[in-house]
């Protein structure tokens, strides 16, 4: 069973983002996304603490407190299966877990692909979305005190799935009209993938992806089959990834809050590891040897 001081905790981070969660959005196309021009401002839906009915691709910045940051940087996609997105404990949670570690947050949301009568891609939409706000990241670095060069990208399930397209696939040229964020690149320098989805695996661009920091639950007949599928072509292929499977765990096990087993309920602990193993966690630091994505622009 948990302990009463973690419960604690994840309480006072929910609270937190309960009151962060009012930041304001910055639009990642202010004119309208490539394709959904004719629904551009037309609200989302938001139930609980799901939200849906994306046509506005955006980012709530979730700054690190000025004390501790770092200058890394990490963009969320919160999963959802393409028809929601888990906006609270996959975006908001996340992003407050990353904070402690001095990283600061970039929460998006993306086009939905299974959403009603949706009529978006994942390839083509959801993904666009995420290479899009990489770019934005590396763009707006010097307003946000971010690193262009330590910018990741973090996915939950099917936000996992755009993390993979994203950084173990060649990104294709930009959709739409090319403006000066487009003139960035989209490929992250790291890459967390938490119980990813199969799209994206395996992968096409192994040999040039970022490391990557994978975890999954030994239960999940969704998502453990892809997570090791992937870490084996990326070490197959050079490139360094670290694997956590955790026994007797399944899907959604979120940050950690949903687990009742200390094991993945601490799975966060293992990730700020990696993150500082790697150097991303100190200016000018990042895995040695490893091309930076930042240094193609």
């Amino acid at each position: 069973m948990r302990t009463a001081p973690l419960n604690l905790a994840w309480l006072s981070a929910l609270l937190w983002c309960a009151v962060a969660s009012a930041q304001p959005a910055h639009l990642l196309w202010p004119d309208g996304a490539p394709g959904s021009e004719r629904r551009h401002g037309e609200p989302e839906k938001v139930v609980d603490t799901y939200v849906s009915n994306i046509n506005d691709p955006s980012l709530t910045v979730m700054p690190a407190d000025p004390r501790h940051a770092n200058g890394a940087a990490v963009v969320i996609a919160p999963g959802g299966g393409h028809r929601m997105l888990v906006w609270m404990n996959e975006g908001m949670v996340a992003a407050r877990v990353l904070n402690r570690t001095g990283v600061t947050a970039f929460v998006l949301k993306y086009r939905l692909a299974r959403d009603g009568n949706s009529t978006y891609s994942i390839e083509r939409d959801a993904a666009a979305d995420m290479r899009r706000a990489v770019r934005w990241v590396r763009a707006h670095a010097a307003q946000f005190k971010v690193d262009p060069d330590r910018v990741g990208v973090m996915g939950f399930s099917a936000g996992g799935e755009l993390a993979t397209l994203v950084a173990d696939h060649a990104a294709p040229a930009p959709i739409g009209k090319v403006d000066a964020v487009d003139r960035y690149s989209a490929r992250p320098d790291f890459q967390i993938l938490v119980y990813p989805g199969p799209l994206g695996v395996p992968a096409t661009a192994a040999s040039a992806a970022p490391p990557a920091f994978i975890v999954a639950g030994s239960n999940d007949t969704c998502c453990a089959p892809p997570s090791i599928a992937l870490y084996q072509q990326l070490i197959a292929a050079g490139v360094s990834a670290e694997l956590h499977l955790y026994a007797d765990t399944g899907h959604a096990f979120n940050m950690g809050q949903r687990s009742e087993r200390l094991s993945d309920a601490h799975w966060p602990d293992r990730l700020a590891d990696w993150l500082a193993d790697g150097g991303w966690l100190v200016p000018g630091g990042g895995k040695a040897g490893v091309p930076s994505p930042a240094s193609s622009k």
